[in-house]
């Protein structure tokens, strides 16, 4: 199994008056976190975006949230690779404090061309380096 993994800490704009984070601002932490995959992938978003005119939205997303995190928490986000379809990338995310779950999220993205909104395919590159990441199947037990 290949999981990238990043940390960060919650900030105080992340929050509710009460100090537990604002579910809003979870997705908005888990774009950065995708587009840090993606750099880490070696494929940034200015160049994937910018230069090679490819976008990733997200089509479909879960999350379950488990326990609620507070302001100064330092999570940890797991992220693996599920699935490489043909345009599709299926992403799983697990959230934690200390090792302790606090949300997960079943997460799927398409490539489209930036010219004309259209799904694509991977390209060979990006889908190698995608493939050469995938959860193995024996790693996939839920």
């Amino acid at each position: 199994m290949t999981a990238f993994s990043f940390k960060r800490e919650l900030r105080f704009g992340d929050c509710d008056p009460s100090g537990i984070a604002y579910f809003p601002s979870y997705l908005n932490i888990l774009n950065g976190v995708v587009e840090e995959f993606w750099a880490t992938l070696g494929f940034p978003w200015p160049q994937l975006i910018g230069v090679r005119k490819i976008g990733t939205p997200t089509v479909h997303l879960t999350c379950d949230f488990s326990r609620p995190a507070m302001f100064g928490d330092v999570l940890t986000f797991a992220l693996q690779i599920v699935k490489v379809g043909g345009a599709s990338l299926e992403l799983r995310h697990v959230v934690s404090d200390k090792g302790e779950l606090r949300w997960r999220a079943q997460q799927v993205l398409v490539a489209t061309s930036l010219t004309d909104h259209r799904a694509l395919r991977w390209p060979d590159d990006v889908r190698a380096a995608l493939e050469s990441h995938l959860d193995a199947p024996a790693d996939r037990a839920d």
